[in-house]
């Protein structure tokens, strides 16, 4: 199985180099659900990848309706998926291995292959993204699969940074939610009644949050006059199956039967553990 490749030398320095993990730190996500971890991308990285992931953004978008005239969903943010497989310099940023070694430490697994990407655009005037959890929509066997939230500039609270439900990929309830207002009510009532406290701060310059499938997040509004710029990419277990589609969203249309290893070509492997000398 190949690692997705890249012509030697293409990426920047902080794409493809070591960013040290401790044991402390795989501890605190495996207890909360989710880390944040200051200074894995320099600013040159970011204005370089990032001019090209917002070229496409906005060449891509679908809805050009004013704000006011669309649901809360359509409010939040505009969403655009799998830009690598429409930009040699997005693919070099989804495949560099700084980021998917960070994620397969975490995860504790033995490699980590790409889910798939999508930028997360929440324009001036955007409204807030409710209470959810990524896997309802993900027809995964496990649990082993994280979000990597990669701002391409500082967020400030103004500007709607991810907050995420401290230890909530534990909770139940909400699993069989979509995003909406219904989960934002729901979440918000079940999370106040866990005693779960909420991380709400900003993002540096740099910084990268990670989450697992199954922890809950949300966002505010976006108040200021520039728009709010991320890019995720998702990774899964290098090992991850199919499972069967548990509800309208997870699709059927797989180039892998349910049971099997999601091993395609859009499924490349993004970092692999070295076996032992």
């Amino acid at each position: 199985m190949a690692v997705l490749a890249r012509e030697p030398g293409s990426a920047a320095p902080d794409i493809d180099s070591e960013y040290g993990i401790s044991a402390e730190q795989v501890a605190r996500f495996r207890q909360d659900g989710y880390i944040k971890l200051k200074g894995v991308f320099s600013r040159e990285t970011l204005d370089a990848y990032g001019r090209e992931i917002t070229r496409l953004v906005l060449e891509q978008s679908r809805d050009t309706r004013p704000l006011e005239e669309r649901n809360t969903y359509g409010k939040a943010f505009l969403q655009v998926i799998n830009l690598w497989r429409q930009s040699d310099i997005v693919r070099e940023f989804v495949s560099g291995r700084r980021l998917a070694r960070i994620v397969t430490e975490l995860l504790q697994t033995e490699g980590v292959r790409l889910f798939h990407d999508q930028a997360l655009y929440k324009e001036s005037g955007g409204g807030y993204t409710p209470w959810h959890m990524d896997q309802f929509y993900w027809p995964l066997a496990t649990d082993r699969v994280a979000t990597a939230w990669v701002p391409l500039h500082a967020v400030p609270i103004a500007q709607g940074p991810l907050m995420f439900s401290v230890g909530s990929q534990r909770i139940r309830t909400g699993r069989d939610l979509e995003i909406s207002d219904e989960s934002e009510r729901t979440m918000n009532e079940r999370l106040k009644l866990s005693n779960l406290p909420v991380d709400e701060t900003p993002f540096d310059l740099g910084e990268v949050s990670i989450h697992l499938g199954r922890t809950f997040h949300r966002a505010g509004p976006n108040t200021t006059q520039r728009p709010r710029e991320v890019m995720t990419i998702i990774y899964m277990d290098r090992d991850m199956r199919l499972a069967a589609p548990r509800n309208k969203h997870q699709g059927d249309n797989w180039n892998t039967k349910v049971g099997d290893i999601i091993a395609s070509p859009l499924n490349p492997i993004l970092y692999e553990r070295r076996a032992p000398a």
